[in-house]
């Protein structure tokens, strides 16, 4: 428990950090800061070339990007090779392999998406490949499978309460409030539903 407070704190306080830094630059800089995910490869090269010195900021910007995402793959990598282990019994070193090409396959759409596949609008013009991908993730994945995992850490036909409780609580430091119980159960899944469904309501009608 003390560790997720942690670090839902830690990336709050990060996001708003670039929040506070990167808009006021596209304001002051005369850029669009409504770029989505194109913000980062769009918007904020052409912020580098208006600034003293924007070379060097923008290689280390770019640098510093890629070693916080390599960081961020291995975590996640991992989750997938310990699934393939667990569930099928297969070996690391085979693990690795088959969800790496297939990593590598399902990753070209978005490698290709400002260049080859650039002409390529799926969520109508001026939206991109990677557009979609986000969308897929923000507005599906993400408060889908949080839906998911809260009604099976409080339902008794999923991993239940009790189990939940048993987990969060294992070890040192903060313990799970119990009064939390019936907002996870009841109030947040519809709090969930409700960020789903005005995802998509903003997406095609706002």
């Amino acid at each position: 428990m003390g560790e997720s407070i942690n670090i839902c704190a830690l990336d709050t306080l990060i996001a708003l950090m670039a929040g506070l830094i990167i808009f006021p630059a596209c304001f002051a800089f005369d850029v669009n800061p409504g770029e989505g995910p194109g913000l980062v490869f769009v918007t904020l090269p052409n912020v580098f070339n208006q600034m003293f010195g924007g070379q060097i900021w923008g290689a280390l910007f770019f640098i510093f990007m890629t070693f916080a995402a390599l960081s961020t793959i291995v975590a996640v990598f991992e989750n997938i090779i310990s699934f393939a282990i667990d569930l099928w019994g297969w070996t690391r070193k085979k693990a690795v392999l088959v969800n790496g090409g297939l990593i590598i396959l399902l990753s070209m759409p978005c490698v290709l998406g400002f260049n080859l596949w650039s002409g390529f609008a799926p969520l109508g013009a001026g939206t991109t490949i990677q557009d979609l991908e986000d969308f897929i993730v923000s507005n599906n994945l993400l408060p889908l499978g949080s839906l998911a995992y809260l009604l099976f850490c409080t339902s008794r036909y999923g991993w239940g309460w009790d189990n939940f409780i048993t987990e969060a609580d294992a070890g040192k430091g903060i313990k799970f409030p119990k009064w939390a119980r019936f907002y996870l159960t009841f109030i947040l899944p519809l709090i969930v539903l409700f960020i789903f469904i005005m995802g998509y309501w903003n997406k095609f009608h706002g």
